[in-house]
Protein backbone atom coordinates (compact mmCIF):
# COMPACT_ATOMS: atom_id res chain seq x y z
CA UNK A 1 0.00 0.00 0.00
CA UNK A 2 1.32 3.50 -0.76
CA UNK A 3 2.20 5.89 2.03
CA UNK A 4 -0.14 8.73 2.97
CA UNK A 5 -0.59 11.03 6.00
CA UNK A 6 -3.21 8.52 7.23
CA UNK A 7 -1.70 5.11 6.75
CA UNK A 8 -0.45 2.31 8.98
CA UNK A 9 1.45 -0.96 8.59
CA UNK A 10 0.71 -3.70 11.10
CA UNK A 11 3.08 -4.85 13.83
CA UNK A 12 3.71 -8.58 13.74
CA UNK A 13 3.64 -8.70 17.55
CA UNK A 14 0.09 -7.32 17.84
CA UNK A 15 -2.91 -9.50 17.02
CA UNK A 16 -5.49 -8.23 14.52
CA UNK A 17 -3.47 -5.08 13.90
CA UNK A 18 -4.76 -4.28 10.42
CA UNK A 19 -3.01 -2.24 7.75
CA UNK A 20 -4.99 0.69 6.37
CA UNK A 21 -4.87 3.82 4.24
CA UNK A 22 -7.29 6.73 4.03
CA UNK A 23 -7.54 8.24 0.56
CA UNK A 24 -8.96 11.51 -0.69
CA UNK A 25 -9.44 14.91 0.86
CA UNK A 26 -13.02 16.16 1.38
CA UNK A 27 -14.73 12.95 0.20
CA UNK A 28 -12.56 10.28 1.75
CA UNK A 29 -12.68 6.52 1.76
CA UNK A 30 -10.92 3.96 3.91
CA UNK A 31 -8.95 1.02 2.49
CA UNK A 32 -8.09 -1.82 4.90
CA UNK A 33 -5.57 -4.53 4.03
CA UNK A 34 -6.19 -7.90 5.66
CA UNK A 35 -3.93 -10.88 6.27
CA UNK A 36 -5.46 -14.39 6.08
CA UNK A 37 -7.93 -14.83 8.92
CA UNK A 38 -8.10 -11.12 9.81
CA UNK A 39 -11.45 -9.34 9.91
CA UNK A 40 -12.79 -5.81 9.80
CA UNK A 41 -16.19 -4.73 11.11
CA UNK A 42 -18.08 -1.95 9.34
CA UNK A 43 -21.31 -0.01 9.66
CA UNK A 44 -24.08 -1.27 7.37
CA UNK A 45 -24.14 0.66 4.09
CA UNK A 46 -20.53 1.89 4.19
CA UNK A 47 -19.07 -0.81 1.91
CA UNK A 48 -17.44 0.32 -1.37
CA UNK A 49 -15.45 -2.63 -2.79
CA UNK A 50 -13.49 -5.74 -1.80
CA UNK A 51 -11.25 -8.45 -3.19
CA UNK A 52 -12.99 -11.73 -3.99
CA UNK A 53 -11.26 -13.61 -1.15
CA UNK A 54 -12.86 -11.33 1.46
CA UNK A 55 -16.08 -12.92 2.70
CA UNK A 56 -18.90 -10.70 3.92
CA UNK A 57 -21.17 -11.73 6.81
CA UNK A 58 -23.95 -9.69 8.40
CA UNK A 59 -24.18 -10.14 12.17
CA UNK A 60 -26.58 -9.06 14.89
CA UNK A 61 -24.97 -6.43 17.13
CA UNK A 62 -21.54 -4.84 16.82
CA UNK A 63 -19.63 -7.92 15.66
CA UNK A 64 -17.04 -7.51 18.41
CA UNK A 65 -17.11 -11.21 19.25
CA UNK A 66 -17.42 -10.37 22.95
CA UNK A 67 -21.18 -10.42 23.45
CA UNK A 68 -21.37 -12.67 26.49
CA UNK A 69 -24.65 -14.18 27.60
CA UNK A 70 -25.60 -15.81 24.30
CA UNK A 71 -28.63 -14.40 22.57
CA UNK A 72 -29.44 -11.96 25.39
CA UNK A 73 -25.92 -10.58 25.24
CA UNK A 74 -26.21 -10.02 21.50
CA UNK A 75 -29.64 -8.45 21.96
CA UNK A 76 -28.26 -6.03 24.54
CA UNK A 77 -25.39 -5.09 22.23
CA UNK A 78 -27.77 -4.48 19.34
CA UNK A 79 -30.00 -2.39 21.60
CA UNK A 80 -27.06 -0.17 22.50
CA UNK A 81 -26.38 0.40 18.82
CA UNK A 82 -30.01 1.24 18.18
CA UNK A 83 -30.19 4.02 20.79
CA UNK A 84 -27.02 5.63 19.36
CA UNK A 85 -28.60 5.87 15.91
CA UNK A 86 -26.84 2.90 14.34
CA UNK A 87 -28.31 -0.14 12.61
CA UNK A 88 -29.12 -3.31 14.55
CA UNK A 89 -26.69 -5.12 12.26
CA UNK A 90 -23.04 -4.75 11.31
CA UNK A 91 -21.07 -6.38 8.55
CA UNK A 92 -17.93 -8.46 9.16
CA UNK A 93 -15.39 -8.79 6.33
CA UNK A 94 -12.97 -11.72 6.75
CA UNK A 95 -10.05 -12.64 4.50
CA UNK A 96 -10.43 -16.37 3.84
CA UNK A 97 -7.76 -16.76 1.15
CA UNK A 98 -4.00 -16.46 1.02
CA UNK A 99 -1.71 -13.46 0.71
CA UNK A 100 -3.11 -9.96 1.12
CA UNK A 101 -6.66 -8.78 0.43
CA UNK A 102 -8.32 -5.40 0.63
CA UNK A 103 -11.73 -3.99 1.47
CA UNK A 104 -12.83 -0.36 1.27
CA UNK A 105 -15.44 1.75 3.07
CA UNK A 106 -16.65 5.33 2.63
CA UNK A 107 -18.27 7.93 4.82
CA UNK A 108 -21.85 8.87 3.78
CA UNK A 109 -21.19 12.59 4.35
CA UNK A 110 -18.43 15.06 3.34
CA UNK A 111 -15.71 15.35 5.92
CA UNK A 112 -12.83 13.42 7.43
CA UNK A 113 -12.22 9.83 8.46
CA UNK A 114 -10.20 9.71 11.67
CA UNK A 115 -8.13 6.60 12.51
CA UNK A 116 -7.58 6.01 16.23
CA UNK A 117 -5.80 3.24 18.09
CA UNK A 118 -7.90 2.67 21.22
CA UNK A 119 -5.01 0.88 22.87
CA UNK A 120 -3.07 4.16 22.82
CA UNK A 121 -6.03 6.11 24.25
CA UNK A 122 -6.60 4.04 27.37
CA UNK A 123 -9.03 1.66 25.66
CA UNK A 124 -12.06 3.97 25.27
CA UNK A 125 -13.36 6.86 23.20
CA UNK A 126 -16.56 8.91 23.53
CA UNK A 127 -17.86 10.39 20.29
CA UNK A 128 -20.93 11.83 18.61
CA UNK A 129 -23.74 9.54 17.48
CA UNK A 130 -23.47 8.01 14.00
CA UNK A 131 -19.70 8.54 13.93
CA UNK A 132 -18.60 4.88 13.79
CA UNK A 133 -17.51 3.77 10.31
CA UNK A 134 -15.33 0.67 10.71
CA UNK A 135 -12.94 -1.06 13.08
CA UNK A 136 -10.67 -4.02 13.52
CA UNK A 137 -12.47 -7.05 14.90
CA UNK A 138 -12.81 -6.87 18.68
CA UNK A 139 -13.88 -3.23 19.10
CA UNK A 140 -17.14 -2.87 21.04
CA UNK A 141 -19.71 -0.16 20.26
CA UNK A 142 -21.62 0.97 23.34
CA UNK A 143 -23.49 3.87 24.90
CA UNK A 144 -22.31 6.83 26.95
CA UNK A 145 -25.00 8.67 28.93
CA UNK A 146 -24.62 12.32 29.84
CA UNK A 147 -25.16 12.53 33.60
CA UNK A 148 -25.71 16.30 33.74
CA UNK A 149 -29.24 17.34 32.74
CA UNK A 150 -28.19 20.67 31.21
CA UNK A 151 -25.44 19.02 29.18
CA UNK A 152 -27.90 16.45 27.86
CA UNK A 153 -30.46 19.08 26.91
CA UNK A 154 -28.19 21.74 25.40
CA UNK A 155 -24.87 20.01 24.75
CA UNK A 156 -25.52 19.45 21.06
CA UNK A 157 -25.37 15.63 21.27
CA UNK A 158 -28.32 14.90 23.57
CA UNK A 159 -28.13 12.55 26.53
CA UNK A 160 -26.72 9.64 24.53
CA UNK A 161 -23.34 9.45 22.78
CA UNK A 162 -21.32 6.57 21.35
CA UNK A 163 -18.65 4.82 23.40
CA UNK A 164 -16.03 2.71 21.62
CA UNK A 165 -14.04 0.23 23.71
CA UNK A 166 -11.19 -2.10 22.82
CA UNK A 167 -7.49 -2.15 22.04
CA UNK A 168 -7.50 -2.04 18.23
CA UNK A 169 -7.96 0.43 15.41
CA UNK A 170 -11.27 2.22 15.00
CA UNK A 171 -12.28 4.62 12.22
CA UNK A 172 -14.78 7.40 12.91
CA UNK A 173 -16.31 9.89 10.48
CA UNK A 174 -16.43 13.59 11.28
CA UNK A 175 -17.66 16.70 9.45
CA UNK A 176 -15.31 19.09 7.69
CA UNK A 177 -11.72 19.38 8.91
CA UNK A 178 -10.56 17.87 12.20
CA UNK A 179 -8.37 19.39 14.89
CA UNK A 180 -6.88 17.40 17.77
CA UNK A 181 -6.19 19.12 21.08
CA UNK A 182 -4.53 17.57 24.11
CA UNK A 183 -5.60 19.25 27.34
CA UNK A 184 -3.48 19.24 30.46
CA UNK A 185 -5.01 18.70 33.88
CA UNK A 186 -7.30 21.64 34.63
CA UNK A 187 -6.88 23.20 31.16
CA UNK A 188 -10.19 24.36 29.63
CA UNK A 189 -11.36 24.66 26.05
CA UNK A 190 -14.66 26.22 24.89
CA UNK A 191 -16.15 24.71 21.72
CA UNK A 192 -19.38 25.22 19.80
CA UNK A 193 -21.66 22.42 21.00
CA UNK A 194 -22.11 21.02 17.49
CA UNK A 195 -18.38 21.01 16.72
CA UNK A 196 -17.40 18.62 19.49
CA UNK A 197 -16.59 15.37 17.65
CA UNK A 198 -14.94 13.11 20.25
CA UNK A 199 -13.01 13.06 23.50
CA UNK A 200 -11.31 10.62 25.84
CA UNK A 201 -13.18 9.62 29.03
CA UNK A 202 -10.82 11.61 31.28
CA UNK A 203 -12.11 14.91 29.83
CA UNK A 204 -14.88 16.61 31.81
CA UNK A 205 -17.69 17.76 29.46
CA UNK A 206 -19.94 20.53 30.75
CA UNK A 207 -21.56 23.74 29.50
CA UNK A 208 -20.75 27.41 29.95
CA UNK A 209 -22.95 30.35 28.91
CA UNK A 210 -22.08 32.00 25.61
CA UNK A 211 -21.98 35.47 27.17
CA UNK A 212 -24.31 38.26 28.12
CA UNK A 213 -27.87 38.84 26.91
CA UNK A 214 -26.69 40.68 23.79
CA UNK A 215 -24.39 37.82 22.77
CA UNK A 216 -27.12 35.23 23.37
CA UNK A 217 -29.76 37.12 21.37
CA UNK A 218 -27.67 38.45 18.50
CA UNK A 219 -24.40 36.51 18.46
CA UNK A 220 -25.81 33.57 16.52
CA UNK A 221 -23.92 31.03 18.65
CA UNK A 222 -26.74 29.79 20.88
CA UNK A 223 -27.03 29.84 24.65
CA UNK A 224 -24.05 27.67 25.59
CA UNK A 225 -20.57 26.57 24.64
CA UNK A 226 -19.22 23.11 25.41
CA UNK A 227 -16.65 23.44 28.20
CA UNK A 228 -14.00 20.74 28.06
CA UNK A 229 -11.60 20.39 30.96
CA UNK A 230 -8.51 18.16 30.89
CA UNK A 231 -6.67 15.95 31.21
CA UNK A 232 -7.30 14.17 27.93
CA UNK A 233 -7.64 14.53 24.18
CA UNK A 234 -10.39 16.34 22.28
CA UNK A 235 -11.26 16.23 18.56
CA UNK A 236 -13.08 19.20 17.02
CA UNK A 237 -14.90 19.16 13.67
CA UNK A 238 -15.22 22.32 11.58
CA UNK A 239 -18.52 21.47 9.86
CA UNK A 240 -21.07 19.27 11.68
CA UNK A 241 -23.39 17.54 9.22
CA UNK A 242 -26.43 19.04 10.98
CA UNK A 243 -25.10 22.52 10.19
CA UNK A 244 -24.42 21.58 6.56
CA UNK A 245 -27.91 20.07 6.22
CA UNK A 246 -29.46 23.21 7.70
CA UNK A 247 -27.69 25.43 5.18
CA UNK A 248 -28.72 23.16 2.30
CA UNK A 249 -32.33 23.17 3.47
CA UNK A 250 -32.27 26.94 3.77
CA UNK A 251 -30.88 27.29 0.25
CA UNK A 252 -33.46 24.83 -1.14
CA UNK A 253 -36.24 26.89 0.40
CA UNK A 254 -34.88 30.03 -1.24
CA UNK A 255 -33.57 31.51 1.97
CA UNK A 256 -30.12 32.32 0.69
CA UNK A 257 -27.51 33.33 3.22
CA UNK A 258 -27.62 36.20 5.67
CA UNK A 259 -25.21 37.43 8.26
CA UNK A 260 -26.43 36.73 11.73
CA UNK A 261 -28.65 33.96 10.42
CA UNK A 262 -28.34 32.07 13.72
CA UNK A 263 -29.74 35.00 15.69
CA UNK A 264 -32.84 37.19 15.76
CA UNK A 265 -31.19 39.38 13.10
CA UNK A 266 -31.41 36.47 10.68
CA UNK A 267 -35.20 36.68 10.63
CA UNK A 268 -35.04 40.45 10.04
CA UNK A 269 -32.63 39.83 7.16
CA UNK A 270 -35.12 37.43 5.60
CA UNK A 271 -37.81 40.10 5.66
CA UNK A 272 -35.50 42.65 4.06
CA UNK A 273 -34.50 40.22 1.31
CA UNK A 274 -38.14 39.33 0.63
CA UNK A 275 -37.76 35.79 2.00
Amino acid sequence: MTNSPWSHQRSASVADDVDFEIKGQELQFLEIELDPGESAVAEAGSFVWKDASVQMTTVFGDGSGDAGGGFMGKLLGAGKRLVTGESLFTTVFTHTGSGKARVAFASPTPGSILPLNLGQLGGSLICQKDSFLAAARGVSIGVHFQKRVMTGLFGGEGFIMQRLDGDGWVFVQMGGTLVERELKAGEELHVDTGCLAAYTPGVDFDLVTAGGVRSVLFGGEGLFFARLRGPGKVWIQSLPFSRLAGRMLQAAQGGGGNRGEGSILGQIGNLIDGN
